[in-house]
């Protein structure tokens, strides 16, 4: 079970990463994947490591529900696609600009208060349909903008200052802090900057895991709850259309499943299973079927996990291998290319 004490802060060090994944053209290892797994039963131990699970790293967007309990334990009233929305990553696409905008309006501000970068729709369909139309990169299209609304938001209901709420030492930052080390178990190893501006707390994948899965076994009426049930049932709000993340989820009853920048993955179940998944060269091709074998390692049915096995690796235009995680990952589940 899971302690109430906090841990120290995870070693800041080379992550001594491990073989992960193959990448297979016609049954010859062309490639190697290199990054870390950890699969958590229902207790709280580990079942199964590979590579490096205990040194500091970046969670990127992984981080995301974390920081979304935060808010929602600071007074955060939002639930469903707005909730989803704060949690989210998400694909640029009209319905996530509209959310990002109901919550400015919630808490009587516009986009000009928003201090993340202005960027373009990170769907890439949508980011062509922008371009073609004359539209120029904004705060709201950037993926972020939905967690930045929520913080403005979090800001106004406590009575904090908005001009500075990206600071580490504002009462925001300090509170989403708090609550990554409660949630990880562990002292927070070191603070960054994200892409978006937003202050980044460096965890272990372990502790990454560790707060997943306290999340998705929360009970109803929790922060935690209430944020686990508005990603599973707004999938798309939290990511966007065709992404493989809301797939995951659709597909996998009870699954949170969130992705991050530079090859992370962290997904958990109600009754407190959970994986996570570090792609040490940040390889996307590599996060998917790496994350959907480390679910089969958890007991989910293989069989609702094929169609995330990754995309076919093409020659003269037909299908000649893939990326196939390695046997020591993936004893239970049998690849396209295998």
């Amino acid at each position: 079970m899971y302690s109430s004490s906090t841990a120290d802060a995870p070693l800041v060090r080379e992550p001594l990463h491990a073989p992960v994944a193959h990448l297979i053209r016609d049954e010859m290892i062309e490639g190697i994947h290199y990054g870390s797994v950890v699969v958590l039963g229902a207790d709280g131990d580990v079942r199964f490591q590979l590579g490096d699970i205990e040194a500091a790293f970046y969670p990127r967007s992984a981080l995301k529900p974390v920081q979304a309990v935060a808010m929602a334990r600071a007074g955060l009233p939002l639930d469903g696609e707005l909730l989803s929305l704060t949690a989210a990553s998400h694909s640029g696409e009209e319905r996530h600009l509209a959310g990002a905008r109901r919550i400015l309006e919630l808490a009587a501000l516009t986009e000009d208060h928003l201090r993340n970068v202005p960027d373009m729709p990170y769907d890439p369909v949508v980011r062509d349909a922008w371009v073609r139309e004359g539209r120029l990169p904004s705060r709201l299209a950037q993926n972020c903008s939905g967690k930045h609304a929520a913080m403005l938001y979090t800001c106004v209901l406590n009575g904090w200052s908005l001009e500075d709420y990206l600071d580490p030492a504002h009462p925001l930052q300090q509170a989403i802090a708090e609550i990554v080390e409660d949630l990880t178990g562990q002292r927070i190893a070191r603070v960054t900057v994200d892409g978006c501006g937003a202050p980044l707390f460096s965890v272990s994948l372990h502790g990454l895991a560790r707060a997943a899965a306290r999340i998705t076994s929360a009970v109803p009426g929790t922060p935690e709850f209430r944020v686990a049930d508005a990603m599973r049932e707004h999938a798309e709000m939290a990511s966007g259309s065709g992404r493989d993340v809301a797939a995951l989820m659709r597909a996998v009853p009870g699954l949170l499943a969130k992705d991050g920048f530079e090859g992370v993955q962290v997904a958990a179940l109600p009754d407190g299973r959970a994986v996570a998944v570090k792609i040490a060269d940040g390889a996307n091709r590599a996060r998917v079927p790496v994350a959907a074998a480390a679910l089969a390692r958890a007991g989910v049915d293989p069989g609702l996990l094929t169609e995330f096995q990754g995309e076919a690796l093409l020659g003269g235009g037909r299908a000649v291998g893939c990326v196939r995680p390695v046997r020591s990952l993936e004893p239970v589940v049998v690849s396209a290319c295998a």
